[in-house]
């Protein structure tokens, strides 16, 4: 759950809401950028819209999608013509208001950013941990995409307000 609870997202969510305001600037940060911080980049843009510059990259990003990745964002109709796998190191000495991270690897290897963007983690399993047949894997990529949803739903509720 995001814990917008917290003085700093409260001010930015103040902050986008104002006539005028320009976009809350996101990095969705996971190690390979092929799986999670791809769907929650897709998510994210989908459901703020304008309201929302979002980017996704790796802590050792760079080396392709995940096919059901690109099959998941499909099915679901998602835009899927910015999809590629990018590393942290695009977007080094970049502002960004906030910062998600979704797996535990890249919050440990976070960068730091200027200007002091806000940093919320949202432990995220990955699908592909374990091996398994395709069907198995498949339902794993929906659950996790559920999880994202609900969790952006609930940030762009709460600090993206319409």
């Amino acid at each position: 759950m995001v814990a917008t609870t917290t003085p700093a997202l409260v001010e930015l969510a103040d902050r986008v809401g104002e006539p005028d305001a320009r976009p809350l600037r996101v990095l969705v940060l996971c190690t390979g950028n092929s799986i999670r911080s791809q769907i929650t980049e897709a998510l994210l843009r989908e459901l703020a819209g304008e309201r929302v510059e979002v980017v996704s990259a790796g802590t050792r990003g760079g080396g392709g999608v995940h096919p059901y990745t690109l099959r998941l964002l499909e099915e679901r109709g998602l835009d899927t013509s910015r999809v590629r796998s990018k590393s942290v190191a695009e977007f080094l000495g970049q502002r960004f208001d906030v910062v998600i991270t979704v797996c535990d690897d890249a919050l440990e290897a976070c960068p730091v950013f200027p200007g002091a963007p806000r940093t919320i983690h949202w432990s995220t399993p990955d699908p592909t941990a374990s091996m398994s047949d395709s069907g198995e894997l498949w339902n794993r990529f929906r659950a996790v995409a559920g999880s994202l949803e609900q969790r952006v739903k609930d940030f762009v509720a709460e600090v993206v307000p319409a």
